[in-house]
């Protein structure tokens, strides 16, 4: 009877074993050797930079997928490893400006950046609230208070040492520059019409925003009108304000530290007008289905498409985001290998590698929009989002990771992680960008991030930027493919105790 007592007590140790042995098995299938050998691949010169819509990207995207089909993955519908999703490419031409019944010269006293949705706006009136647009702290800066409306802000930040956050209600300046990121996320949140933002030097932001002015804009194809934005100089806000001016609100705002607001009473319109050619990209799945708990879904994805050409010049992205594209890849190659030997996960896993990242997470947002799983069903997204590299803080210490909002959603998935993190890789876990105020917004940057609006617990694996960032030097000699493949097992990790536990993780958090 005392041995059967010790066995039975024993007994969910000898699971917990048996279930780490068998992790760490199949963990065995993702290597530096095998991330190298795809990535070699994908931010070569033939792949032509994988801008979305265009022949390179259409390439990773078939090679994508017969990556998926030789792990022995089938097509997750129809025969199809591909979620096709319709998209504007709009050809650049400036909003057309009036106020008081002048017209003003685009890209010259204002501009406007391509993509903008077609309407035509008239008002008798703009709302103008200085530096800030939404704050439940102020009674004047309430949801009514935009929705429906023009709204003039300006941008910068104010100076003076007793300036208040429209952030905190602090006498914090330095917060200041957090908010004004903010400013068009909020105001389209709220409902506002338009919103303009003055400029100081009109002439240096055309010319700092040139290339993107003259280049064609690409959106999704979702047949609604969006806020647009306009950005305007110090003349024409002057022009709307009449009896004061943009210079004397800046000195009373500075020296009050105290919001402020005024309707103008102008004839203001704005007409955008588009040139619109129709076009497609995709997303790759690679759907294994679960066992007992195969209802429920752990979703993994990477974007794989990046900046294109600019002439002759190539823009390979080894690191952003080829790194998380073949993370992905290896991932899906090591639970497919898990389930073929009688050992697959609980529930069902989704690798999803996807395009238009760069245009504004254009192929996630889809997905999100248009989810081939059902949303509620969904566990988790763990994105995985340049991890080849090292950013300067980090300089001699490869051993590193950002993980930004494990624990926004779910306390439960931050244990999870922090534990496979303590068991298993032992990586520096760097919560850094994972602060509400960080300034660079990474949690906002990302795929990850169509999944958290929508409620669903995310991590977003990151070893931050470097002087390669978004240029044509971003090449795969400089990829640390050690690096990649310690990060990547703590992913794999993470995502087999999701997968495997017999509890879904609770929404518990609510941290914005």
């Amino acid at each position: 009877m005392i041995k059967k007592t010790i066995l039975l007590l024993l007994f969910p140790t000898i699971l917990s074993a048996q279930k780490d042995t068998i992790a760490l098995r199949y963990s065995q299938n993702i290597s530096a050797a095998g991330m190298s050998k795809n990535l070699h691949v994908l931010a070569s010169d033939e792949y032509e930079g994988r801008e979305t819509g265009k022949k390179g990207q259409k390439m990773a995207a078939e090679y994508i997928a017969a990556q998926f089909k030789a792990a022995g993955i089938p097509p997750y519908k129809e025969n199809t490893y591909f979620q096709h999703y319709p998209l504007n490419l709009i050809l650049p031409a400036p909003a057309e400006v009036s106020i008081n019944g002048r017209t003003y010269a685009g890209n010259q006293d204002y501009y406007s950046f391509p993509g903008q949705t077609e309407q035509t706006i008239n008002t008798g009136n703009v709302l103008f609230l200085g530096y800030g647009i939404d704050e439940p702290a102020y009674s004047d800066y309430r949801e009514a208070d935009v929705k429906g409306r023009v709204v003039m802000i300006m941008g910068g930040e104010p100076y003076g040492k007793d300036s208040v956050s429209l952030i905190s209600g602090k006498k914090t300046p330095s917060l200041w520059s957090t908010y004004y990121k903010l400013k068009p996320e909020k105001a389209r949140e709220k409902g506002a019409m338009a919103l303009l933002i003055v400029v100081d030097d009109i002439r240096k932001g055309i010319q700092d925003n040139k290339h993107k002015l003259e280049s064609p804009s690409m959106k999704l194809d979702l047949g609604r009108k969006e806020m647009p934005v306009i950005y305007i100089s110090t003349e024409m806000a002057n022009a709307i304000l009449k009896r004061t001016n943009v210079e004397k609100v800046k000195k009373k705002i500075s020296s009050s530290g105290k919001p402020y607001k005024k309707t103008a009473k102008t004839k203001f319109a704005i007409i955008i007008k588009n040139t619109v050619q129709k076009i497609e990209a995709e997303n790759v799945l690679g759907y294994i289905e679960g066992s007992d708990l195969k209802e429920e879904l752990i979703v993994i994805t990477a974007h794989y498409d990046h900046l294109g050409i600019d002439g002759t010049v190539v823009f390979n992205g080894a690191d952003d985001d080829g790194s998380g594209t073949v993370a992905v890849i290896q991932l899906a190659e090591a639970f497919a290998k898990a389930k073929r030997e009688g050992h697959g996960s609980r529930r069902s896993m989704l690798f999803m590698t996807v395009s238009g990242e760069e245009k504004g997470l254009l192929g996630s947002s889809y997905y999100a929009d248009h989810p081939e799983f059902p949303l509620k069903n969904t566990v988790c997204d763990l994105n995985i989002d340049m991890i080849g590299r090292l950013d300067e803080k980090h300089t001699g210490n490869p051993n590193y990771v950002y993980l930004i909002g494990s624990d926004k959603l779910s306390s439960q998935l931050n244990a999870i992680s922090e534990n496979a993190n303590k068991a298993y890789t032992n990586l520096e876990l760097d919560y850094t960008f994972n602060d509400e105020n960080d300034r660079n917004r990474f949690y906002y940057r990302s795929d990850h991030y169509n999944f958290a609006k929508n409620g669903i617990p995310v991590i977003f694996y990151f070893n931050g930027v470097h002087a390669d960032y978004h240029k044509e030097t971003d090449e795969v000699e400089k990829i640390d493919f050690a690096k990649m493949e310690k990060i990547t097992k703590l992913v794999f990790f993470t995502a087999w105790e999701l997968a495997n536990r017999d509890e879904r993780i609770k929404v518990d958090s609510n941290k914005k």
